[in-house]
């Protein structure tokens, strides 16, 4: 889905002075824009066709370290460059910062200018391919939520991230006159993202205080993941220009809410038919959708790691807090992983609510779509739906708890091993290894304050 702007628009644009200055983007393991700054007129004139980039940006963590392990690229192979394609489609105007366009950029072998196939936007655009080569496409929709802070990044950073005020003392869960005093950089985000091409829907206050949801319209797989992936890095730019500050985080306080980014997902014909609506079904779900849903279900343990990347995702899996603990489908009921939307019209469509809102958007609507395809072409039968406060449920399948637990899963899943690629799979175990390793040799807060005298 293109947004519009083209080529043609970012040459007027420079030659008469609007634009001096062109954000070139790809997107990391972690989900975020790394790239350059070209001057304007270099980029029109050659840089659009392609640039070039060190290989380490997909094989490192959130630090930016060179982790030993990864087979596609070491201090041994060099550390050489990968190519980086711009995809003119995705080329916009960023309203928030002066003279700026941005594009998002495939990343290619500097080679064989093939794909490299462990590059996120790579990996959805596989499992998009699938879905086309069966007659399908799929919408989707993430909504993100985050903290806002009224210290700045740099004034957080120097405390040592303690004694942090966030932008209300209370929950402020759709609730007006509390988000009218953070409407400062509510209103520039939501209209910020519209004048680049994000069609907002609303943003509104949740759970928690402080804690805001910006929602925007579906859109293809792919064209969704990148508009979420400008959409986080937007945030934080404008929230930084008024001197605010925001979190991603999934768990950013033991007594706070977590935050979490819902996936909406429904399948649709080539010609535009919605292939879960069926009106003689029960809810009025058709057998795909039926299949769809199965697939998420049996393959749920073995997706959570590209819904829940890091040790702190798993922190946000606490019963009573609108973060589900169970694996299991149900009907408009939020206590569940997986939540029956729009039942009964043509905008039915099932709702992920596992995912945190520190997840890569690429990553985790391309699982859900790999999980889903193979409830499709193995016609998996779907299990009745939970009824009740699935916090309670017995006997039912569970979120796994850890970080490491959810590695092995992934790592020993024939699934993903067949959708993505054993060299992907193998290159996001590492991924997931080294940020336990990290976190099993560091000292917490906690530790020292409950055993410094005590122990």
């Amino acid at each position: 889905m293109s947004s519009s702007y083209t080529i043609d628009d970012l040459r007027k644009d420079v030659a008469e002075g609007r634009i001096d200055t062109v954000l070139a983007c790809q997107v990391d393991m972690q989900g975020r824009l790394m790239g350059k700054r070209f001057q304007a007129e270099y980029f029109v004139e050659s840089a659009w066709k392609e640039t070039h980039s060190c290989n380490y940006l997909i094989a490192t963590d959130m630090e930016m370290e060179t982790v030993s392990g990864y087979k596609a690229t070491s201090w041994e192979k060099g550390y050489g460059d990968y190519t980086m394609k711009p995809d003119l489609a995705t080329l916009r105007r960023i309203p928030w910062l002066e003279g700026t366009a941005l594009v998002l950029c495939d990343v290619l072998d500097h080679h064989t200018h093939e794909e490299v196939a462990h590059s996120p936007r790579a990996i959805l655009k596989r499992q998009v391919k699938r879905l086309e080569d069966m007659g399908m496409k799929a919408y989707m929709a993430s909504e993100l939520e985050f903290f806002l802070f009224d210290q700045s990044y740099e004034a957080a950073q120097t405390s040592g991230y303690r004694n942090l005020k966030l932008a209300s003392a209370y929950n402020e869960d759709y609730h007006i006159f509390q988000t009218t005093k953070e409407e400062e950089v509510m209103r520039a985000i939501r209209t910020g993202l519209q004048g680049a091409g994000i069609p907002v829907e609303n943003s509104k206050g949740e759970a928690s205080a402080g804690q805001e949801e910006i929602n925007v319209r579906y859109a293809d797989a792919l064209a969704m993941a990148d508009r979420h992936a400008i959409i986080k890095n937007g945030c934080k730019e404008i929230a930084w220009s008024k001197g605010k500050a925001i979190t991603f985080l999934a768990k950013w306080n033991y007594n706070a809410a977590g935050s979490s980014s819902h996936i909406h997902q429904s399948l649709w014909s080539l010609e535009e038919k919605p292939l879960f609506f069926d009106h003689t079904g029960k809810y009025g779900m058709s057998p795909l959708m039926h299949n769809y849903i199965a697939g998420l279900l049996a393959h749920a343990s073995e997706i959570t790691y590209f819904l829940a990347p890091y040790i702190n995702s798993y922190k946000r899996f606490m019963a009573g807090t609108f973060a589900p603990t169970k694996a299991i489908w149900s009907k408009d009921n939020r206590t569940a992983g997986y939540r029956l939307c729009g039942e009964e019209t043509k905008g039915i469509r099932i709702e992920c609510r596992v995912g945190g809102s520190d997840l890569n958007p690429y990553l985790a609507f391309a699982a859900l779509l790999a999980a889903g395809i193979d409830g499709i072409e193995n016609k998996l039968e779907l299990e009745a739906p939970f009824v009740g406060d699935a916090y309670g449920g017995k006997g039912v399948r569970e979120i796994p708890r850890t970080l490491r637990a959810a590695t092995t899963e992934m790592t020993e899943s024939a699934m993903l091993r067949k959708a993505f690629g054993d060299d992907v799979i193998d290159h996001y175990t590492r991924a997931a290894e080294w940020e336990q390793e990290e976190y099993d040799r560091r000292i917490t807060d906690w530790e020292v304050a409950r055993g410094f005298e005590r122990a």
